[in-house]
């Protein structure tokens, strides 16, 4: 392939879970495993080391969990993308991670080529939710000082940031929207500083719970 292929972390505690991540995703032409870690403070050490493109991370683990995991990442500046990929479906759990950092969402029992799009999702730079997910999102209370801020938004941040919760990159925004990509991340970058949110992920969720998505 003319592309380089998705450069790819697996961190889970469970060794027999990476190993089946790894037999299935290795046989992908556009995916690379380059490395595992058994916690969240190895899998910060090894997304230092090996700059993967995405990591698969789980939650619960021992010692440094996924959640504390994402925001040293963060802390860090790591370009990686991280898709969350556990067993737990407590909203307690969803929300902290996507706020920490995660650009998506999804359930170990997911479909095996659905997690490879899954993966290729988030590389592009989408964010990626199961249905579950965001129905526990849309669950969540809004808070009337989030209502607030959106109020401050112009009419064509709004239409942006639609179609970021839509899963759309900024390219397909510009496409969309037909506008040069440089305008797009001004637009991106003030509805950023209006809600006070610190990421794509963010706005991608409030505007879920602001019922700005279809």
């Amino acid at each position: 392939m003319a592309d380089k292929p998705i450069r790819v972390l697996l961190v889970d505690d469970h060794q027999v879970v990476r190993r089946g991540l790894r037999t299935f995703l290795e046989v992908q032409d556009d995916i690379e495993v380059v490395g595992e870690a058994s916690d969240g403070a190895e899998g910060v050490a090894r997304a230092e080391e090996l700059r993967p493109d995405v990591v698969l991370m789980d939650v619960k683990m021992p010692g440094t969990d996924g959640i504390e995991a994402l925001k040293q990442l963060r802390e860090l500046a790591n370009p990686a993308r991280v898709l969350i990929v556990t067993s737990f479906t407590e909203q307690r759990t969803v929300v902290p991670a996507l706020r920490a950092g995660a650009s998506g969402y999804v359930y170990k029992d997911i479909d095996p080529d659905a997690l490879a799009g899954a993966i290729r999702s988030v590389h592009a730079g989408h964010v990626l939710l199961q249905p579950e997910v965001a129905d526990a999102l849309l669950s969540q209370e809004d808070s009337p000082s989030g209502t607030g801020r959106g109020s401050t938004l112009t009419e064509r941040e709004r239409e942006v940031l639609g179609l970021i919760a839509d899963g759309r990159s900024n390219r397909e925004i510009a496409r969309a929207l037909v506008l040069s990509e440089k305008t797009v991340k001004t637009h991106v970058s003030n509805i950023l500083m209006k809600l006070d949110l610190a990421d794509r992920t963010q706005a991608a969720l409030w505007a879920v719970r602001h019922g700005l998505t279809d």
